[in-house]
């Protein structure tokens, strides 16, 4: 593209250059991962600008928040993050309970904790096996790719459904869970460490591997915190924040973990502690699934607050009422007129909701922070000067999820 074209778009600190190149990057490209787009100007091979275009993969996810009841608007938020979509059901349930002053009981919290840690392993097993696969690492990505199947294997033992389980529930769960599903995590936390091990092996000190994410994609401290990041990218800067720490929930007080850091805030680094974030996880679940409570999952069935099991409803004149006034029509929660925000710590990130209630059981309006729409902002800023053989690497360590961005 000659110059005078793209002047103004790149600015004038290029005007000394001859020729400048525009390359599209995505939005069907294999190390996108997802429908996203970049337009990328180019001296040569170098990158001087990038700017997102996230407008690929539009749903219309907040406005579906306001036709959908508390309890139907689980099965699409399970559709914006759908990589780790069980955390998504837990975030917004977890805020909606806030909006009605109920109290889950202390078995739905355990097996919730469970579920948000799994899914954390999940999610970050997806980004370093694929961000791996992008530079060469094959081997890793298959490492990775079964263990998440067996996180699947959990889902679908616990909901009936591997990738959208639409599993929580307003003060509670669709069911409790099994004898099989007790199993099944812990042969998950017998069998994992190995798989982990060896993934480290494969890439910790592999040499391609460093050379093409140390030094790559410098997130310092400062400009984490100016830009809003959250999550493993931020605490890869050095930003010590977690809000499973910071503002406990679900049963995270009551367990013993560490918040993984680095300060070097390279692509190196966010890998780093994403791998370290899952040993922590295997120790939540591990201490979770060994003292989990007994009791019912769901909260007192006088406060007409969860649907009741089928043998009430079919069984019983007033489990059968409850279940008609919870699915046909607006009797539903006594829901006050307020507006709340709450949000958890997700595997990219605070994942909050905010809602506006106006006395329905329905948000009269519904809005998401989702963390990679604040992720895939930045990175213009941490792909400038690189070369384009960098886009893969810088891109693959912020791990965006279309679904998150054009909500």
């Amino acid at each position: 593209m000659p110059l005078q074209e793209v002047e103004s778009f790149v600015g004038e600190e290029t005007a000394d250059k001859d020729f400048l190149y525009t390359l599209n990057f995505g939005p069907q490209h294999p190390a996108t991962h997802t429908t996203l787009r970049l337009i990328l100007t180019l001296d040569g091979e170098t990158v001087i600008r990038a700017v997102p275009d996230i407008g690929y993969l539009h749903s219309g996810f907040e406005k579906l928040g306001e036709d959908l009841d508390f309890n139907q608007y689980v099965t699409i938020v399970d559709r914006m993050n759908y990589i780790s979509p069980i955390a998504n059901e837990i975030a917004w349930h977890h805020v909606v309970e806030k909006l009605l002053g109920i109290e889950i009981t202390p078995r739905c919290r355990y097996i919730r904790t469970i579920m948000a840690e799994i899914a954390r392993i999940s999610d970050h097993l997806l980004n370093v096996g694929t961000a791996a696969l992008d530079l060469g690492a094959f081997t890793a990505f298959l490492y990775a790719f079964y263990q998440r199947e067996k996180c699947y294997d959990i889902y679908e033992t616990a909901a009936g459904q591997r990738f959208h389980p639409s599993y929580t529930r307003v003060g509670g769960l669709m069911a409790d869970v099994t004898d099989d599903w007790i199993r099944k995590v812990r042969d998950f936390v017998v069998g994992f460490p190995k798989a982990h091990s060896d993934i480290s092996k494969l890439l910790n000190k592999n040499r391609i591997f460093m050379d093409r994410t140390q030094g790559i994609g410098v997130l310092s401290r400062e400009d984490a915190i100016n830009l809003s990041v959250t999550g493993p990218l931020a605490r890869a800067s050095g930003v010590v924040r977690d809000l499973r720490k910071d503002e406990p929930y679900l049963a995270y007080s009551e367990l013993d973990f560490q918040v993984v850091c680095a300060k070097e805030g390279d692509c190196y680094a966010r890998y780093m502690v994403r791998m370290g974030e899952m040993l922590e996880s295997l120790k939540i679940i591990q201490q979770a699934i060994e003292n989990l409570p007994s009791g019912p999952v769901n909260v007192d069935i006088e406060g007409k607050a969860v649907i009741p099991d089928k043998s009430a409803t079919y069984r019983s004149i007033e489990g059968l009422i409850q279940h008609f006034e919870l699915i046909m029509t607006n009797r539903q929660w006594k829901v006050p007129v307020e507006e709340v925000y709450g949000a958890n710590e997700t595997a990219n990130g605070e994942l909050g909701f905010y809602i506006v209630a106006d006395g329905t059981g329905r948000a009269y309006r519904a809005r998401t922070r989702p963390p990679s729409f604040i992720h895939f902002a930045i990175f213009p800023y941490l792909i400038e000067g690189h070369l384009i053989s960098d886009v893969p690497a810088i891109l693959g360590s912020l791990n965006i999820i279309a679904a998150e961005l054009d909500r």
